[in-house]
């Protein structure tokens, strides 16, 4: 059992590290980023070929972010843009162009599974157990995330322009914040936060041209029902995170990843507003 509450941990902690990027998006532009996944796979092909150049860990996130942030950048500015006042457009745009990224990534390197190793390997014994090592790193990861998301918001001018964004865009503008400005930075942390999750979950899934599609269903879902609050994400994350380590564990590993948009789903027909005001 103490596995099974680590893996539930664990699980919970790749979740919010993946779905804190579209958490903040959707924030700011109210449109939910379907290249999300696009971007996520971006980071994590950038980890393995960092890993095939032989650098460093501390090296590869950053350069992962980095070119998360690039393609989210250029995304805002050339697509997203254009369809601040048309949302379902904007969402059919990133979808589209998600599957553009897919078949770029697969022209440059392939339809083969690939595989990056781990730069922490072994377990850890924990209360009597062996744990992977790299899974409880990952535990280390979401509450730095966490950390660091609430220091922009509520510690930088950025955040609080942000925040002036998110309350009321007019009365921000009138202000003298450039909504626009705020935008375009919002997207590129949102889609370097993408691709960083990328790099991260690497050593623990295959690596191929669709592998971000999977994670976009369940971070879709979780922001839904966080209501765009960072903490109800976190909240949602470990609440259904661990549902879905039960099911899977003690029913059906196929049930398993159904159960966050199926409980995600009884949760906003009960509670329209999910978690943000539980």
């Amino acid at each position: 059992m103490l596995t099974v509450a680590l893996d539930a941990v664990t699980t919970a902690a790749m979740l919010f590290i993946i779905a804190a990027g579209l958490l903040i998006v959707f924030g700011v532009m109210k449109i939910i980023n379907f290249a999300h996944a696009a971007f996520l796979t971006v980071g994590a092909y950038a980890a393995l070929v960092g890993t095939q150049l032989n650098l460093r860990w501390f090296l590869i996130l950053p350069l992962a972010f980095a070119a998360g942030a690039v393609c989210g950048g250029v995304t805002e500015v050339v697509i997203v843009r254009r369809l601040y006042k048309r949302p379902l457009d904007a969402i059919l745009a990133t979808w589209g162009l998600g599957i553009v990224l897919g078949q770029l990534i697969t022209l440059m390197f392939g339809r083969e599974v690939q595989f990056v190793q781990a730069p922490i390997s072994g377990t850890i014994r924990l209360f009597g157990a062996d744990y992977s090592a790299y899974r409880l790193v990952m535990i280390v990861a979401a509450i730095i995330v966490g950390l660091l998301f609430t220091a922009l918001l509520n510690g930088t001018r950025l955040g609080l322009s942000t925040k002036a964004v998110i309350m009321n865009e007019m009365l921000a503008q009138g202000l003298g914040v450039d909504s626009s400005r705020v935008r375009l930075i919002t997207f590129a942390l949102g889609s370097g936060l993408a691709a960083l999750s990328g790099a991260l979950i690497t050593p623990l899934s295959s690596v191929d041209p669709n592998m971000g599609v999977p994670w976009l269903i369940g971070a879709f879902m979780l922001v839904m029902v966080s209501g765009g609050s960072l903490l109800a994400l976190a909240g949602s994350c470990a609440v259904l995170g661990t549902l879905q380590v039960l099911v899977s564990t003690f029913v059906n590993p196929i049930l398993g990843g159904l159960t966050i948009a199926i409980c995600a789903a009884i949760v906003l027909r009960i509670r329209p507003e999910g978690f943000a005001r539980a």
